[in-house]
């Protein structure tokens, strides 16, 4: 069984030249810095989503190595951070399968206590 993140922003205008730049750069950051080479990362849809003012839609599958997971979600919650500032004036929706992820001003994208669990910890050790 798999466990995905999706996110998307929708929004009546389309993107500006200057945030379709913005998300570039942010994506081809996020895949220089990923830790991952063999796991999926950030994915964003070709032409946004299935909604006609879907600007970015994505998806992400989780890794089933338990200890990846952590820093697989924490280093694409913290790109699609970067991509809902890069936005303004978007609605977004992120969530992993039916849980949506909470959004914070200062944060960004996190589950409550996340970013507190050391990732090198044992799954017994939370």
């Amino acid at each position: 069984m798999s466990v995905s993140l999706y996110y998307c922003a929708s929004r009546a205008m389309p993107l500006t030249d200057a945030e379709t730049a913005a998300v570039g750069r942010i994506v081809a950051a996020h895949m220089s810095s990923f830790p991952y080479q063999d796991e999926e990362s950030l994915y964003l849809y070709d032409n946004g989503g299935s909604a006609p003012d879907e600007m970015v839609a994505g998806s992400t599958k989780m890794p089933l190595d338990l200890d990846r997971i952590l820093p697989v979600l924490n280093h694409v919650l913290d790109s699609v951070t970067e991509l809902r500032r890069a936005l303004p004036g978007a609605k977004w929706r992120v969530h992993v399968d039916d849980l949506d992820v909470p959004w914070d001003e200062n944060d960004g994208y996190a589950f409550p206590g996340m970013r507190d669990v050391d990732p090198a910890a044992e799954p017994g050790d939370f």
